[in-house]
């Protein structure tokens, strides 16, 4: 994990067809505004264009700048095919980051952050299979005569609780191969597992907060509906985009594959026809 910054290179392929926020739709959302300047964290100094009524105004060029390097990024990992896990608790973000990362197909934890999500893995899939099990014991024909109505009270409860903590990550059979946080100083449990296995984390930051916790920082306002909104509508796009070049590469190499099983199929063909005429031509020489 990278500590400082500028020292940060940029180890991914600018998507060039890739459009980069526009100036006037960050400040309509109110992206600019940080926190009072008596809660601000110097370390954000870079990215405070100025302070007014004691508020601090986020520099929205950096914003923009930031916000692009990260969609790159993101965009290659879903493009490879790997996941990117959603982390936002907070009211103002949880209801459309569910919605964002459930279109995407994407882990995501919206609810309360379990501690050992990341670093005790092992034993959260065990919760995982266990979900999974009441799932399968629902779904039997013989679900309401096995058991009963208490039983099936008791059982749903129980399921219920699992889903509310788990449902995000249900399908999640390893580590994500990177994290998006909304608001790093509200998600400091998920910021430091992360951090110890050495996941990329991405993420919208406050004036209020230290950016050298995460790798790539978005310097954006993360206590708005609208600002979130906006981030992450640029953010789920860009990795949607690289969903679909991934099923793009994956349709053209179906193609390529039956191209070649056919030129394969048509040269056997082909060989043994003329084997055939050949073995014809030495029994009649006989």
């Amino acid at each position: 994990m990278v500590e400082k910054k500028l020292e940060k290179p940029f180890n991914g392929l600018k998507d060039k067809n890739m459009e980069k926020l526009n100036h006037k739709d960050l400040l309509k959302a109110g992206v600019h505004f940080g926190h009072l300047t008596r809660k601000w964290n110097p370390k954000m100094s870079e990215y405070i264009f100025m302070e007014k009524n004691g508020i601090h105004i986020i520099d929205l060029y950096k914003t923009i700048d930031c916000a692009f390097t990260a969609a790159s990024l993101l965009k290659n990992i879903a493009k490879s095919g790997r996941k990117i896990m959603f982390v936002a608790t907070k009211k103002q973000a949880k209801t459309f980051v569910f919605e964002k990362a459930k279109k995407l197909n994407m882990p995501y934890v919206t609810e309360r952050w379990l501690g050992g999500m990341l670093t005790n893995f092992s034993t959260i899939r065990k919760s995982l299979k266990k979900l999974s099990a009441i799932e399968s014991k629902e779904s039997q024909d013989t679900y309401e005569i096995d058991f009963s109505k208490k039983e099936r009270l008791m059982i749903s409860r129980n399921k219920d609780k699992l889903e509310k903590v788990l449902g995000g990550i249900s399908t999640l059979n390893r580590i994500p191969a990177a994290l998006f946080v909304v608001d790093i100083k509200h998600e400091e449990i998920a910021i430091n597992e992360a951090r110890k296995l050495n996941i990329p984390i991405y993420g919208m930051v406050d004036t209020n907060s230290d950016p050298n916790l995460i790798d790539y920082e978005i310097p954006s306002n993360d206590d708005s509906f609208t600002s979130v909104s906006i981030i992450m509508e640029y953010i789920s796009s860009a990795i949607s985009d690289g969903l679909e070049e991934r099923e793009k590469i994956k349709e053209e190499m179906r193609i390529k594959q039956e191209k070649e099983a056919d030129a394969k199929e048509a040269a056997a063909k082909e060989a043994a026809v003329k084997e055939a005429k050949e073995a014809k031509k030495e029994k009649s020489k006989r």
